[in-house]
């Protein structure tokens, strides 16, 4: 067995809203959390794994940005810590869950397809691309259309695909989302378990139990859990100059400067109004209702 102690620091301070209702280690990137990547590595080494609470009861210290890819060697870890690390993607603001998004999703759809068995075909698929597609069989499928160019899709356990939607790789459905008629999801895409999706859905991460049902544009945002947004809420994820973006800082009281693309962040619990516009790097605290901006 090893022991592992995640050195998280201050790292909570620096992605609120998002740790406000969760630790570091369970924010999501890709397809998975921190700690769920690090487990089912161990798995696929079979090595048993436990976190502990106490530095001085762990084994190895790491600190909580570290995400490592599918073909990390948990191995080389125990004999040098310092050179395995450097093998791994960096996460050290909410903005570099986005920034790396589609990279670690590819990655993690290639840990999760080897622990279940997925099709890798489905009647009602219109599937084009070099990558592979996972389908589980649980999974009802209606007449859609997946592009695998660009990366892999896996589509998970009872998962609900309605009819006309396009969805393009590297995408990840979650157990029991449903993709409604007609939506457009693109590459990086996470859509957590029991989500309701539809519209235009570009490179962001949903958590679990949150709806956007309608019409409306979401691109490189952040959708925390049990979010429900109302129909024709869009956001912006770019400014005219194609300059950096600024985000608010919750702890700190100040912006921060991101990437040139940004869109929003919302906190766990947050509800918008029909036609909701956000701007470019948006932040909205848990438990929000949003029903009017002014600028």
């Amino acid at each position: 067995m090893i022991r592992f102690y995640f050195n998280e620091k201050e790292l909570n301070h620096h992605f609120l809203p998002l740790t406000h209702t969760r630790g570091y280690n369970s924010l999501l990137c890709g397809a998975l959390t921190i700690q769920e990547r690090w487990m089912l590595l161990a798995k696929k080494h079979g090595i048993e794994l436990k976190f502990v609470e106490n530095q001085e009861e762990a084994d190895i210290t790491l600190s909580s940005t570290s995400i490592p890819e599918h073909d990390f060697e948990m191995g080389s870890i125990l004999k040098d810590p310092a050179i395995s690390i450097q093998q791994v993607i960096n996460i050290e603001r909410p903005w570099h869950l986005i920034q790396y998004q589609a990279h670690v999703l590819k990655s993690d759809i290639s840990l999760i397809s080897k622990q279940s068995i997925y099709a890798s075909t489905h009647p009602s698929i219109h599937v084009s691309g070099k990558h592979s597609l996972f389908v589980h069989p649980s999974a009802k499928i209606e007449t859609c259309f997946i592009q695998t160019e660009d990366g892999p899709v896996l589509i998970e356990e009872g998962a609900h695909v309605m009819q006309g939607s396009m969805l393009r790789g590297p995408l990840y459905i979650g157990k029991n989302a449903v993709v409604k008629m007609g939506a457009t999801l693109y590459a990086g895409t996470s859509i957590g378990h029991h989500c309701i999706v539809g519209g235009e859905i570009k490179n962001s991460i949903f958590y679990p139990y949150s709806n956007k049902a309608h019409h409306g544009y979401i691109g490189d945002s952040i959708i925390g859990a049990w979010c429900n947004l109302g129909a024709g809420t869009t956001c912006s994820n770019l400014k005219n100059t194609v300059g950096k973006i600024k985000v608010w800082d919750i702890h700190t009281n100040s912006f921060k400067l991101s990437t040139e693309k940004m869109g929003i962040i919302l906190g766990d619990h947050v509800r918008t109004a029909v036609n909701t516009s956000f701007n470019s790097g948006t932040v909205v605290g848990a438990f929000a209702n949003v029903f009017e901006l002014k600028g």
